[in-house]
C-alpha cells in the first residue's frame, strides 16, 4: 500500500514539473521569436522607413503555403487537401483572412508608435482570449488562473503606464484573440499540419491580393540593398518559426497560457531596443520579467476545465499539461488497484479449487 500510495503521488508530481519547466522553456522560445519580427518591424519602420507590412506577412505565408500546403497535397484519406477544401473551405477561409488582418494592422502599428507600446497588444489580448474561450471552447477558469492572468498583464509588463488609445494595435489583438482560439481548437481536435497546410494556403492568397491592391507602390519604389534583404528574410524566418512551433505549446497547455508566456517578448523587444533604439534601461525590466514568468507558472500549476476539448469518454477535458498529469496519475492508481483486485480473485480462485479437491478426496476415503 505504501508503494501504491507513493507511485500514485510523488512520479506525478515530479513529471508534471518537469513537462510545466519543458512548457517554459519553449514559451520563452517563441517569446524570443517574437522578440526577432518585432525587433526587425521597428527597424524597417524607423530606419529605412518601409512601408510594408503585407510584404513582410506575404513571405512568411508563402513559406507556411510551400512546406504544409504540399504535405496536405501528399496525405491520403481525409486528411488529403482536397477532402478538407470539399467540408471546412470556407472556415479556413474566414481564419486566414482573420489573421491577415492581425498581422497587417500590428506591423502597420510599428510605423505610428514604439516597441513600448506594442506591449498594449500582448496585454489586450489575454482578457479578449479568455472570454473567447469562455464561450465557445467552454472553458472554465478558477481563481488562481485570474490571479496568475492580473499578476502577468498588470504588474508584469506595467500596463497603466502605456497608452490605451492605439486603435491598430487594439484592432490587432482582438483579431489575434480571435485566431489563436480557432488555432487552440483546431490543433486540439484535428491537426497541427491541417491547421498550417489551410491557413498558409489561404492567407497567401489573400496576402498576395491585398498586397497588390495596397502596397503596389510601395514595393515598387524600395530601394533594395542587402541590408533591407537580409532584415526581410529574418523577419520571416522568426515569423516562420513562430507560426510552426506555437501549435505544439498550444497542444500542450492553451492559447491563454501560451499569450501569457509571450508577454516576456515584450521586455526581450526592451532589452533589443537599449542598443538598436536607444532606449533607457530600467530594474523595472527584470522585476517585470521574474513577475511574468511567476504568474505564467502559476497559471499553469492548476488544471482550466475544459468541456468543448473533451475527449470522447470523458465529461470533462483540460486544456493544460497539469489537468493531463493529475488524470494518468488517476489512471495509474486504478491500474494498480485493478491488478491488485485481479491478484486476490485468482488467490481466492486456487483456494476454492483446493478445497474443491479436499472435499472430493475425503468423499472417496469415506
Amino acid at each position: 500500500m505504501k508503494t501504491l500510495i507513493k507511485w500514485c503521488t510523488v512520479i506525478p508530481v515530479n513529471v508534471h514539473y518537469r513537462q510545466l519547466f519543458k512548457t517554459l522553456l519553449m514559451g520563452q522560445g517563441l517569446s524570443a521569436l517574437i522578440c526577432g519580427t518585432a525587433v526587425t518591424s521597428q527597424y524597417l519602420a524607423s530606419v529605412y522607413y518601409l512601408n510594408t507590412p503585407m510584404l513582410q506577412s506575404f513571405i512568411n505565408y508563402t513559406l507556411l503555403g510551400i512546406t504544409y500546403t504540399i504535405a496536405l497535397i501528399f496525405r491520403q484519406g481525409d486528411g488529403n487537401i482536397l477532402q478538407i477544401l470539399k467540408t471546412k473551405w470556407w472556415k479556413y477561409l474566414l481564419l486566414g483572412l482573420t489573421d491577415v488582418e492581425a498581422n497587417y494592422a500590428v506591423v502597420k502599428a510599428y510605423q505610428y508608435t514604439t516597441l513600448t507600446s506594442i506591449q498594449l497588444l500582448d496585454c489586450f489580448i489575454i482578457p479578449v482570449l479568455m472570454i473567447l474561450s469562455w464561450f465557445f471552447l467552454k472553458t472554465r477558469y478558477r481563481i488562481i488562473h485570474y490571479v496568475a492572468v492580473y499578476v502577468c498583464v498588470w504588474l508584469g509588463p506595467g500596463i497603466f503606464d502605456i497608452l490605451l488609445g492605439d486603435g491598430l494595435v487594439l484592432v490587432s489583438a482582438t483579431l489575434y484573440a480571435i485566431s489563436n482560439v480557432c488555432q487552440e481548437y483546431t490543433v486540439k481536435n484535428l491537426s497541427r499540419v491541417e491547421f498550417l497546410g489551410m491557413v498558409g494556403l489561404f492567407e497567401s492568397i489573400i496576402s498576395a491580393i491585398q498586397l497588390g491592391i495596397l502596397e503596389h507602390d510601395e514595393v515598387s519604389k524600395i530601394q533594395w540593398t542587402w541590408e533591407i534583404a537580409l532584415i526581410l528574410a529574418g523577419y520571416a524566418l522568426c515569423m516562420y518559426g513562430f507560426y510552426s512551433f506555437m501549435p505544439v505549446v498550444i497542444k500542450m497547455s492553451s492559447a491563454t497560457a501560451v499569450k501569457l508566456s509571450l508577454l516576456t517578448g515584450d521586455l526581450f523587444s526592451l532589452f533589443c531596443g537599449l542598443f538598436l533604439f536607444q532606449y533607457t534601461f530600467s530594474g523595472l525590466y527584470i522585476v517585470s520579467l521574474v513577475v511574468i514568468l511567476v504568474g505564467f507558472i502559476m497559471f499553469n500549476t492548476v488544471p482550466t476545465l475544459n468541456r468543448a476539448l473533451a475527449p470522447a469518454s470523458d465529461e470533462e477535458g483540460c486544456d493544460n499539461h497539469a489537468a493531463e498529469f493529475d488524470n494518468d496519475s488517476t489512471q495509474g492508481c486504478v491500474d494498480e488497484i485493478t491488478c491488485a483486485q485481479a491478484e486476490q480473485d485468482q488467490i481466492k480462485s486456487q483456494v476454492n479449487e483446493r478445497q474443491s479437491a479436499c472435499v472430493v478426496i475425503n468423499s472417496v476415503k469415506m
